[in-house]
């Protein structure tokens, strides 16, 4: 028998595909099976087309067999079957694909749900097997025919007897390896993992014998005998849950297909489902959990959706259709209409797939939205779990995605006493306010505490408060909402006292000019300047910032591993309503040493009050011993 042998650059070719193409052997069952499917999708239409009807879908089965004893795996379609034209032209010229040219040449269907498109597929079975053998019949023809080939030297075609339409790959698989356990793809058991793992959604049934155990027939019920048995199972799923209209699903569906799915043991905060047409076409089904995974917040966290092309899973985990501020969602897209890569193991970064990302991202937060307006409690909990990811993200990328996250992030209080959202905030501002005030501090409790909180308390302005460490850094990027813009309780420029006040602190001021110059001469390198306060109603002092940097902001950058070289401009201000005051002027000029203890021991105070730590706790600890006892 004449052996046809490949073309010099055909060897090269089939030498890169099977040793370099695909990451994963495993990838060779997907594969085939995907060729089986295509095969029967195309014998499916052309029965359509010619008006046939005695042939029934539901009977289409891809049936997959396993000979351990010969290593030998078998996987057998009932499609369209090739000639021996059809065999030189698709299996002989590598990256020739008939699936691309029935594709192409048929009218868009949607019951026609083509996956090959590269003619490349078929050659993977050659990174598990030694030898492979096609034996097909196309339902042209009453021959059958016998490609075979060991994937090095080309390929044999022989006439063969065949009783039905359709085509059987026959591998024989390789023996093991230091490196490779090729006996795996003699297991039962592994291989129904790959098909579920990969195919579970082709549209035929695919068959796989498994071996069963069952008690044997008259033993004793007390001492039982078993026997095996060998039982057909259909092992994909076949129709997948998001090509469903959401109508059909109910909640429990969704629910169970999430936990299995995605292996969780708690029903998901929120699903999304999603069927769109047009620029972007695709199926969408996420899910939103009700907690983060456990590597959520570690380096190895990889974000991602599980991608499907025509039902086969391309990739586990697509980071392009996820934002980083979304990457706690999970749930899978299907479309047919990427541009995938020659092993469909990865996607080449065109149009299509930005489409898709840029409309689950406006999904997404129109969901969240939803929720936010329809289930307040349910949001909370999202936000409470997830909230911190929604501030990185406005603050990362310079605020590139304020616009998109700004509406689903939330603050506490100091009037509604819960978690609102800036809308609400904007919408229940005085009428001449005109700017959204914030406090930061580590814990609600600590923020109450805060003196510069009494004249906003007193005045009945709501106050936002900032208790995570990203929190200021988000709001300094959106900078406004609304056209309001932020402002520190804490900044140094606040103005918020009516006419005669602040004529009564100038006054005071300029009485004072002269011991106020000394307290900032006193603090030098330490603070900017020291004023007196017309925010402080009992606190005796409070630090107060100037500039972009806040204090609360360099706290957060003095722990972060690099060198912070951004300082706040810091304030001392001094309430001169306050008994200390007296005091100081009392001890000024007459004892500038004691009047200087007393300026350090205030500033001392005033970072105690801020939660920052004091340069000398000791040399305090004395000062204040020092002045007690005099």
């Amino acid at each position: 028998m004449e052996k046809t042998e490949f073309k010099a650059e055909s060897k090269r070719l089939l030498d890169l595909m099977i040793n370099s193409i695909y990451t994963h052997k495993e990838i060779f069952l997907r594969e085939i099976i995907s060729n089986a499917s295509d095969a029967t999708d195309k014998r499916y239409y052309n029965a359509m087309v010619k008006g046939e009807t005695g042939l029934n879908r539901d009977e289409l089965s891809i049936d997959v067999a396993i000979d351990k004893e010969n290593r030998i795996l078998t996987v057998t379609d009932h499609g369209c079957g090739m000639s021996e034209e059809e065999l030189n032209t698709n299996l002989g010229t590598i990256a020739k694909s008939g699936s691309l040219d029935f594709k192409t040449n048929q009218e868009k269907n949607d019951d026609i749900d083509i996956i090959g498109q590269f003619g490349v597929g078929f050659y993977s079975a050659f990174m598990v097997s030694k030898n492979v053998k096609v034996i097909t019949r196309s339902e042209e023809s009453a021959q059958g025919y016998v490609w075979e080939s060991d994937g090095a030297d080309g390929y044999t075609i022989t006439p063969c007897q065949k009783d039905t339409v359709g085509t059987e790959i026959v591998m024989s698989i390789k023996d093991n390896t230091p490196d490779d356990d090729y006996d795996s793809y003699l297991d039962p058991y592994h291989i129904r993992g790959i098909i579920k793992k990969y195919s579970d959604y082709i549209r035929y049934p695919i068959h796989l014998p498994i071996e069963q155990r069952k008690v044997k027939e008259g033993s004793d019920p007390e001492n039982p005998e078993f026997e095996t048995y060998i039982e057909i199972q259909t092992v994909n799923s076949m129709t997948p849950l998001w090509k469903k209209m959401p109508a059909q699903i109910s909640e429990e569906e969704y629910q169970k297909f999430y936990k299995e799915k995605f292996i969780d043991y708690e029903d998901p905060m929120l699903t999304i489902h999603s069927n769109t047409e047009g620029s972007a076409t695709y199926n969408a089904l996420l899910f939103v959990p009700a907690h983060p995974p456990y590597d959520f917040y570690s380096k190895n966290f990889e974000k991602g959706l599980q991608l499907y092309a025509s039902g086969v899973l391309i990739m586990d985990k697509c980071a392009d259709l996820l934002p980083d501020y979304f990457a706690f969602v999970r749930g899978l897209v299907d479309s047919q209409d990427l541009s995938l890569n020659i092993s469909r193991e990865m996607l080449q970064h065109d149009r299509q797939l930005k489409l898709i990302a840029t409309s689950l991202e406006k999904k997404i937060k129109s969901e969240l939205l939803k929720l936010q307006k329809n289930d307040r409690e349910k949001y909370e909990a999202f936000f409470e779990t997830f909230g911190l990811q929604l501030k990185f993200g406005i603050y990362s990328d310079y605020g590139t995605h304020k616009e998109m996250l700004q509406d689903l992030i939330m603050f506490y209080s100091s009037t509604e006493k819960k978690l609102v959202t800036l809308n609400e905030y904007v919408e229940r501002m005085k009428e001449d306010q005109t700017s959204i005030y914030y406090a930061c501090g580590k814990t609600i409790d600590q923020i109450n505490l805060l003196p510069q909180i009494e004249m906003f308390q007193e005045k009945g302005y709501e106050v936002l408060y900032l208790t995570d460490d990203v929190d200021e850094f988000a709001l300094k990027v959106i900078r406004d909402y609304k056209e309001k813009p932020f402002k520190s309780i804490a900044d140094g420029d606040i103005d918020l006292e009516s006419a005669e006040e602040k004529e009564a602190a100038a006054q005071k001021t300029e009485d004072n000019k002269s011991l106020l110059e000394f307290c900032t001469k006193a603090l030098e390198g330490k603070v900017k300047a020291v004023k007196l306060s017309t925010r402080l109603k009992t606190h005796p002092v409070c630090l107060s910032s100037e500039g972009p940097i806040s204090i609360e902001m360099e706290r957060v950058l003095d722990t972060m591993p690099e060198p912070n070289y951004h300082k706040a401009e810091r304030i001392l201000e001094i309430n001169a309503n306050h008994p200390i005051f007296q005091t100081l002027c009392d001890v000024y000029p007459a004892d500038e040493q004691k009047a200087t203890a007393y300026v350090n021991v205030l500033y001392n105070q005033a970072l105690l009050i801020e939660g920052l730590t004091i340069e000398d706790p000791v040399a305090y600890a004395n000062a204040v011993c020092s002045l007690l006892t005099k």
